[in-house]
Order: C-alpha cells, then sequence, then structure tokens
C-alpha cells in the first residue's frame, strides 16, 4: 500500500491543546492506593478517577478533558494534565501514594538467530524442543508495526491461543484485517505524547499515523527479531542475504505503540504494560529506557514489577550510553536486562589510498557491482570554522571543495545517514564516516545515500595522517558484500551501557548481552532504508543497531523456553538464560570490549545461547516476598515499597525476621564498606534436570578476595528439588592494593554426571572508600 503520513491532530484538537497549554498544564501520573475506591459507590475505575479529579480542579473545567488514562493491571491509579496549584492537594490526599511527572523515553534478522545456534534442522535444539515457540504471545511496547511485512505472514501459525483477551485497534492506515494469527492484536497509546506535543508545537512538525502502524520502523524491526515467520530471501538491497527468522517463529506478536516521533512517554508506556498484561501476553518486549532512576520512582520497573506477578517476563533494553560507567538502565531485579553484542558477520568496504595502503572499513551501500562506486577520488576533509563542517551538518560543506570528492565526515553531532546525505546535496561524489575517540572501532553499519564507508579511530588517525602529508590525497572504495564467519565474536558493543547499577548496586547489571549490532530485521515499506525523507528507495528489511535490538533477541529466547517450560515463572526463565551464557568468543577465546576482555560490567553473565537455556541442569528461583525483601535492604521506606508492589511493608519486621537476606539472583555482586572484611550471601539452586544429580563447585576467586563455599558438592535426589548453599568473600586487600576499588570472578555449579550442565555466576566485588 502507499504510504499516507497525516498529522495527529485536526484544528479543534490543536487548538484544545494550546488551550491547556495556556494553563501551564503538565501530565502526571498519580498512583492511588489499591482500596482507595469504595466497593460499591463507583461503577468503574475511570468514574472513581474521575471524582477525584473533580474534587482538586476548578468547578468549572470538566474532570473527563484532565484525564488521560486509567490504569488497572501495570498500576493502581491514572494520568492526568494538572497544574501546580492543583498538585499540592493532590499529594496530600489520603488515597494518593505517589505522583511523578511524565517522563519522555528513547527508543534505544537474516544470520542471528544462525549465529546463536539454532537451526529448524536439529531434532536436539532449541527451536525444535520448543516447538520454535508455538502458542506463546509476545508483547513488543515500540513504535508500532507495518503489517504488511512478509516477516508477519501467518501462513502455518497455529489459532490465536484461547487465553488471548486482547484487541485489534483501528486508526489511522489500519484496520481489523491488518491483524492475524502472527499480529494478533494490536493497540495504540499516544495521549501522553499528545499533550507533551502540543506544548512544543514549532515549524518542526512531527509526523505519525494515529494508529497503531508504524512509520519509523523502530518497532516493525524489533517484533520481527522477536518473532518474525520465516523470509527466504531476505536483504537490505542485496547486502547480507539469506532466510530471515525471528528468534520465537512459531510466537505470536502483540503490539503496543506507545513511542512516536518526538519520544516514547511513561503515561503511554504504563498504559500500554496495563493492556498486555490484561491481554494475556507472555513476554513483554521493551526496547526502550533512560537515565537510572530509583525504582520507586521508575515507571517501567513499576509496570513490570504487576506484569511478574502475572507471569510475564519482561525483558528491556540496557540503554546505548555506553562505555560510561553506571550508564546501565531498566536495573530492576525483576528485568531482564540486556546489553548488546557483535556478529560475525561483516559487510567490509575497505578504503584504498593512494599510496596503496589499505584501511579497513564497513558499509552496507549496495556497490559491489556499481564500478562507479569504487572509482577513485580526491580525498577532501573540511575542518575549522564554527559551521561544523568536519561533521557534515546540513549545509556546513562548501560545494566548491566537495563537488565530486570523497568527503571525511567525523562522528558525532548529527545522524551517520544525515552526514551522507549533508555530502550529497553539498556534490560529494563518496563519503568516509571517521570514528572518533568517543566511538573507537564501533562498526554500526548503513545503508548509505551513496558510496560511503565507516572506519575505526585507529583507521581515522591514519587516514588524517596521510591527508595532512600529501598535497593531493586520493582514495577509493572497495566493496566487499557479505562476509561470514571471519571476525572474531562476540564482542561487546561501544555504544551498550556499562554496570554497575547506579542506584541498585547491590544486583549486578546488564543481565547478559545479546547480539545488537548489524542487525538485519523488518523494515516499513514508507520509508527508505536510511529514514531520510528524501531516500526513496523501498526495502522489506533494514539494518540496525543498538540495545534495541539485542533485547527482541531475548524476549524471542524466552518465549521459546515459556514453551518449553510452560511452569517456570520468569525468574527461573532468566535464571536460565543467563547461567547458561558464553565468556568466550567464536574462536575460544574471551569475549571482547574493545583491545582488553570483557568485564562483568559489560556482559553480565555473558553472551546468550538458546541451546544451553533450554537444559540449564539448576535454576535461581525468585518469589515475590523475596523481591519485597530485597526492596528493604535497599533502605527505601514502606511507602517506597508500597509505590512499586502495591502491598503494606513494615521493612523493619522484614528485616528483622530476614537478617542477613541476600536477593536469590544468578549472580553474585559483594560490596564491602569501609572497615567491612567479610561478607556472607545465601542462594538457592532448584534441580531442573535428572534426578540423583551432583553437582560440585568449582570458583574462580576474585583479586584480593578469598572465596568459601559451602557445601562444596550438591545431590539432587529429586527433579524439582531445591537446595541451598552459603557463600563467605573475606577482603584480602593489603597496602599494596589501595588503589583497587574493583574485581571480578565466578562461581560455577559442575554436574558431575554431565560435564555440558555447567550452572555459572558471574561474581563482582566493589570496594567503598571510607569518608
Amino acid at each position: 500500500m502507499e504510504a499516507k503520513v497525516q498529522l495527529f491532530f485536526s484544528t479543534t484538537f490543536l487548538c484544545f491543546f494550546l488551550c491547556l497549554h495556556a494553563q501551564n498544564l503538565q501530565t502526571y501520573i498519580i498512583q492511588l492506593h489499591p482500596q482507595a475506591m469504595p466497593s460499591n459507590f463507583f461503577s468503574s475505575k475511570p468514574q472513581f478517577h474521575l471524582s477525584i479529579l473533580q474534587r482538586f480542579i476548578s468547578s468549572e473545567t470538566d474532570p473527563s478533558s484532565r484525564l488521560l488514562y486509567s490504569y488497572q493491571s501495570a498500576m493502581e491509579g491514572f494520568a492526568a494534565r494538572l497544574s501546580e496549584d492543583e498538585l499540592e492537594p493532590l499529594r496530600n490526599s489520603r488515597d494518593v501514594i505517589a505522583i511523578r511527572p511524565d517522563q519522555s523515553y528513547k527508543t534505544q534478522t537474516t544470520y542471528s538467530y544462525k549465529f546463536l545456534g539454532l537451526s529448524p534442522s536439529n531434532g536436539d535444539g532449541a527451536w525444535v524442543k520448543s516447538f520454535f515457540g508455538r502458542g506463546k504471545i509476545v508483547g513488543v511496547l515500540d513504535t508500532g508495526v507495518w503489517p504488511e511485512s512478509p516477516s508477519f505472514d501467518d501462513r502455518g501459525m497455529p489459532p490465536v491461543p484461547r487465553k488471548w483477551r486482547g484487541i485489534c485497534q483501528e486508526g489511522q492506515e489500519f484496520n481489523s484485517s491488518n491483524c492475524n494469527r502472527k499480529i494478533i492484536g494490536a493497540r495504540y497509546f499516544s495521549k501522553g505524547h499528545n499533550v507533551a506535543f502540543s506544548s512544543t508545537i514549532s515549524s518542526n512538525t512531527f509526523l505519525d499515523y494515529a494508529s497503531p502502524r508504524d512509520s519509523q520502523g523502530h518497532g516493525t524491526h524489533t517484533a520481527s527479531t522477536a518473532g518474525g515467520s520465516a523470509v527466504p530471501t531476505a536483504s537490505v538491497l542485496g547486502g547480507g542475504a539469506g532466510v530471515a527468522r525471528g528468534m520465537a517463529p512459531g510466537a505470536h506478536i502483540a503490539v503496543y505503540k506507545v513511542c512516536w516521533y518526538n519520544g516514547c512517554y511513561s503515561s503511554d508506556i504504563l498504559a500500554g504494560l496495563d493492556a498486555a498484561i490484561h491481554d494475556g501476553v507472555d513476554v513483554l518486549s521493551l526496547s526502550l529506557g533512560g537515565f537510572p532512576l530509583p525504582l520507586y520512582e521508575d515507571n517501567i520497573a513499576i509496570g513490570s514489577f504487576r506484569a511478574m506477578e502475572h507471569g510475564i517476563s519482561v525483558i528491556c533494553a540496557a540503554g546505548n550510553n555506553g562505555p560510561a560507567q553506571n550508564s546501565v538502565a531498566n536495573d530492576a531485579p525483576w528485568i531482564a536486562t540486556v546489553g548488546a553484542g557483535t556478529l560475525d558477520r561483516r559487510f567490509p568496504a575497505i578504503l584504498r589510498l593512494g599510496t596503496g595502503k589499505l584501511l579497513y572499513g564497513e558499509s552496507m551501500y549496495p556497490g559491489k557491482h556499481i564500478s562507479s562506486a569504487q572509482r577513485e577520488l580526491e580525498l577532501v576533509y573540511v575542518s575549522g570554522g564554527n559551521q561544523g563542517s568536519e561533521f557534515c551538518l546540513r549545509g556546513s560543506l562548501p560545494r566548491t571543495k566537495v563537488r565530486g570528492k570523497l568527503v571525511i565526515c567525523d562522528r558525532g553531532i548529527n545522524g551517520r545517514p544525515d552526514k551522507g546525505e549533508a555530502v550529497k546535496e553539498a556534490g560529494g561524489a563518496a563519503m568516509v564516516l571517521a570514528n572518533t575517540v568517543l566511538n573507537l572501532e564501533e562498526d554500526s553499519v548503513d545503508a548509505h545515500v551513496l558510496p560511503a564507508t565507516l572506519i575505526g579511530f585507529d583507521e581515522s588517525i591514519q587516514l588524517k595522517t596521510y591527508i595532512n602529508s600529501t598535497i593531493k590525497p586520493r582514495a577509493r572504495i572497495i566493496f566487499g558484500g557479505t562476509v561470514i564467519g571471519r571476525a572474531r565474536a562476540p564482542a561487546v558493543a561501544q555504544f551498550s551501557s556499562r554496570g554497575p547499577s547506579f542506584t541498585n548496586p547491590s544486583i549486578l547489571k546488564p543481565d547478559m548481552i545479546a547480539p545488537g549490532v548489524n542487525i538485519i530485521a523488518a523494515w516499513p515499506q514508507n520509508l527508505g532504508p536510511t529514514s531520510l525523507l528524501k531516500d526513496t528507495r523501498r526495502t522489506n528489511f533494514n539494518v540496525m543497531s543498538g540495545t534495541s535490538m539485542a533485547c527482541p533477541h531475548v524476549s524471542g529466547i524466552a518465549a521459546l523456553l515459556r514453551s518449553a517450560h510452560p511452569s517456570w515463572s520468569p525468574a527461573a526463565i532468566k535464571s536460565a538464560i543467563m547461567t547458561s551464557s558464553d565468556i568466550t568468543d567464536n574462536s575460544g577465546k574471551p569475549i571482547m570490549d574493545g583491545d582488553k576482555p570483557a568485564g562483568v560490567l559489560a556482559i553480565g553473565s555473558g553472551h546468550v545461547n538458546p541451546g544451553k537455556a533450554m537444559n540449564p541442569g539448576l535454576i535461581y528461583d525468585i518469589r515475590t516476598d523475596e523481591y519485597i525483601t530485597h526492596l528493604c535492604t535497599l533502605g527505601y521506606t514502606g511507602r517506597q515499597v508500597f509505590a512499586i508492589t502495591h502491598r503494606n511493608t513494615s521493612c523493619r519486621e522484614i528485616l528483622k525476621k530476614n537478617k542477613g537476606f541476600s536477593l536469590n539472583y544468578p549472580s553474585l555482586s559483594v560490596i564491602f564498606g569501609h572497615g567491612v572484611t567479610t561478607k556472607m550471601i545465601t542462594r538457592r539452586v532448584t534441580n531442573v534436570g535428572a534426578p540423583n544429580s551432583v553437582y560440585s563447585v568449582k570458583v574462580t576467586a576474585p583479586e584480593g578476595v578469598k572465596v568459601i563455599v559451602k557445601p562444596q558438592v550438591m545431590l539432587f535426589r529429586g527433579t524439582n528439588q531445591s537446595l541451598g548453599y552459603r557463600v563467605w568473600f573475606i577482603s584480602t586487600k593489603r597496602g599494596g592494593m589501595e588503589g583497587m576499588s574493583f574485581a571480578q570472578g565466578q562461581l560455577t555449579w559442575v554436574n558431575s554426571n554431565n560435564k555440558a550442565h555447567r550452572v555459572r555466576s558471574p561474581i563482582s566485588v566493589t570496594w567503598v572508600p571510607g569518608k
């Protein structure tokens, strides 16, 4: 179909929202006590919420004009537009637990399933064992979906599960016939976005479909990565050709459009979570996030806690703010937090200098068979001044200097494809994207609008040295197509957010990494592969990078596990994925992070291995009441714990009954405060393998720490039997090691009968300096 993107608002609604803006109203999420609503006085939650608003706003104002959402499953409460004057008396109401301002979040494959060892012909593999995830429902909160994509073909799909309670919400360019047995439901939530949009109206108008239809591509890409059907002839304009499959190709997909052109607002996200819990999804995939927040202020953490209580696995992106420490987002312990790693697939586009020297680069530009794209050109690097020409900002490149030349553009400020467009508009013939010290050797490729290649930081230094030492520098790009299996992988993506958690360092985050660099997946037909308005090319698949791409890989794997083990809890599923993850790459050497081995703050437990996760041997399960006790150990007040859990809690009593408590998490995180030299933690593992299994412990102790485990051998006489163990960590730091603040190791339970069962937990140890 031909894409027609129209404005959200009619003139009437635009005027209405501008009037609201004139009153300086802002959107707030009001969390209520679960027992606040009188049992027989109101016919519905929305009616009760309107009655609350009516008590605190002007009598001349219709409360329905202020109410955006009524939440029932993800949280007890509502989202509404309020002024500062109205806010204070509402905050003092005995029915109100917390009031939080609406927050904006950002959205953070033909081969990756093969890289992960998934094969439809392996009778003992994860796909066959899990029936390809058949019957499970993955809920995707994102920018919507392009339902006509071949990745959402429902041929061979089973009927819609009987438990499904969702809808196919009609809207602009989207009707009920766009849903099928693959996309079984679709909704959109835009009220929070709309009112935020109205307060920033300018000549820079944002466009989108007022429906579940995707106009940005991000949601289509992530949904197909999680559960897309098999497409035999997938490629990006000929690059990366092969059979495209999602991680759980037999699973159903439910789409919740909560992200729009200017962001994803927490009021809309909560509404999406609320609907997804009600609808009956098995897995929730959220490739979005912001910066770390205390859990009682984090609406995603609060909504996902309720999802977890309903048996739903919640998978979230770790964020793209790496390699900075403490940058990991979505760090609640009931969320699986996913960082990004690389594949061993490359798209070489070698830069050959006039001297014959070769600089390695990569590109998805379809120039392999276009001789004009590979001709030698004069090199030019326009720098100096204050126009941003070194970054190739639009309008910054003098046509007289770049016309017909190979233009060097530094990474940063504007998007990678935008630089190519700026070069093309100025008459440039080709482009070299040069990584800076911020990007180092990161190699996220694009299908540029002109011949282009991306080179690493080391190569960019060599290139600029050549330019500065040569009167008339020249170069050509040699496109090498798609190369698989020659590169070491996985490695940690430079942009992948790192731990430790800023607000909760007692839990190691991220939990794991998954493929997130140069992932090929479905793409809408209203956009070219660069998403630029002038890019008239169309393709059913596109390449993207980010923890947004890593997240749906794990969401699909969680659906496979849920299908294979329907009685497992979300914590058990996460444990299976974590303890079976790999810490070595395809060469058998440690996974790398740049030029050094990756640490646990970058990869968590390691890189996902779905085949091993199917049969992990032992799992670390966690009960809801244990999460509550954990929140108390963080020093949260009863009111703050209530905001997350909706449960009345006396942390003083809980901690009194649970002295020395440690959450039964699959990773081990130890913090030595000033003057503390010994820590003891407990863990409980459940045998999900064969009866009469014997496990012995192997420990790689962190530097500066002595580790003692008791018992060292565990005998499980039956399946589903649980046994506990204790670990003592004794700091042995001496005067010569005063500078050390962090160390890492691992603890592994090895099955004596089946050496394949190696249940590994990473260890992180932090010393907090004294004041």
